[in-house]
């Protein structure tokens, strides 16, 4: 089985609860506020490994929650952070937000990490609320709370080479014949259902060359294996098209060589600009000869080499490997994904909403009154004093005003309804 493509829930830890404690000591009947800060929630880590070659994991475990952190406590004691998760992923996973297709993050090198989701920070203890003249607040502010997230994982090989070709053109054969891979081979179609990767090392350096699953006509509407096709060969240097030019089952090589750039260019136009040769294989079988000089004739004029091999005889093999060494030495490194959104982490604490429901009442919601609700102790009076003192100096009960509200009808807001009194 293999897997290039998941999706997958991650909520990064919420922050841990502020105390609202007292000093309780002999002889201080009255002691002050001491509640402790709460802990950072744990963070949502993503790291590229190396070792790593699928999403195959994906598949079984689709929940990550990261550990939230711990309440303060009296005597000012702060609570524990949160850990960290770390979750591994295949080099070249490209992360997207499920809701919107956009990228949020490319893990692109070997250990490298990123911070997806940050956890949230911890509530204050009662400490922090105490004024010259509310000397022993009884209230705390809870954690902040992190939103869930969808995203989509998406592998994109990282590879130098990639082999693209019909399937059965010889593309597996030829990995095998020059790295240490050990890719499936049968003379059939759609042997090869996963990228295999190997080492090629030529003209004194090395270079990471993908055999990919063979195309057919439509690939670029999925049809086949389509796109878990294209989107593994997305980020090669250049592409060596391997044409099987004994044809045995009938298809005319040339056919075959125009379908695959059609295939490519539909998929993505920078994808079939990338530098290209052409590996004219099986040439051991006789009826090739013919095939190779109308390639040539139709080449001709184009800057696209064309190397007679078979790689099941290993003729002209070493040849081709030393002139891909050269210009993979000579091109740039393969795309990278920019980041083009970030992750909403937290709902906007300076944000709120007013509307009107079915039942007439004035419902306020959003990252303000998220907030309120962490800090508010419905049955303490100090609490609710400073609840309603927020309310104006925040704007809310101007925006409640705007939106026409009269003395006497019902706000809600948090879970609690009240009658609205100037």
């Amino acid at each position: 089985m293999f897997s290039d493509i998941a999706k997958i829930t991650l909520k990064a830890g919420n922050g841990g609860n502020g105390s609202a404690s007292f000093r309780r000591e002999k002889y201080v009947p009255r002691g002050g506020p001491d509640g402790g800060d709460g802990g950072k929630g744990g963070d949502i880590v993503l790291l590229a490994d190396a070792q790593l070659r699928t999403l195959l994991d994906f598949r079984y475990k689709r929940h990550y929650r990261a550990p939230a952190g711990g309440d303060g406590a009296g005597r000012n004691r702060t609570g524990a952070n949160g850990a960290d998760m770390l979750i591994k992923v295949p080099v070249g996973t490209v992360v997207r937000s499920a809701d919107t297709g956009k990228v949020v993050a490319d893990l692109y090198e070997n250990g490298q990490r990123v911070v997806l989701l940050h956890g949230g920070k911890g509530g204050k203890g009662n400490v922090h609320f105490a004024t010259p003249t509310r000397q022993a607040p009884s209230f705390a502010q809870n954690g902040e709370r992190t939103l869930e997230h969808e995203v989509l994982l998406e592998l994109k090989s990282i590879a130098d080479v990639g082999l693209a070709g019909f399937p059965n053109a010889g593309k597996s054969t030829l990995l095998a014949a020059t790295t240490a891979a050990t890719p499936k081979i049968a003379p059939y179609p759609f042997t090869t259902l996963a990228p295999n990767f190997g080492v090629v090392q030529a003209d004194g350096t090395s270079f990471i060359m993908a055999d990919i699953p063979g195309l057919i006509e439509g690939a670029h509407q999925g049809v086949g294996l389509g796109h878990d096709f294209l989107r593994h060969i997305e980020r090669t240097r250049m592409i060596i098209h391997v044409v099987d030019m004994a044809a045995f089952d009938g298809r005319d090589p040339l056919e075959d060589y125009d379908q695959i750039n059609q295939e490519l260019a539909r998929f993505s136009p920078a994808l079939a600009a990338r530098p290209q040769v052409v590996a004219a294989n099986k040439m051991d079988v006789p009826e090739a000869e013919e095939a190779l000089r109308r390639l040539r004739a139709k080449l001709q004029g184009t800057d696209i080499a064309i190397y007679p091999i078979s790689a099941a005889t290993g003729q002209g093999v070493k040849a081709l490997m030393r002139v891909v060494a050269q210009m993979v030495q000579q091109l740039p490194m393969p795309l990278r994904y920019e980041q083009e959104e970030e992750i909403v982490e937290f709902l906007d604490e300076n944000d709120f909403t007013v509307e009107r429901d079915e039942d007439g009442a004035y419902v306020v919601y959003g990252g303000m009154v998220d907030k309120l609700g962490r800090m508010i102790n419905l049955e303490d009076y100090d609490s609710m004093q400073y609840f309603q003192r927020v309310l104006r100096e925040k704007g809310i009960i101007e925006a409640l005003e705007r939106a026409g509200i009269q003395e006497g009808d019902t706000v809600r807001m948090l879970d609690i309804a009240f009658d609205y009194v100037p």
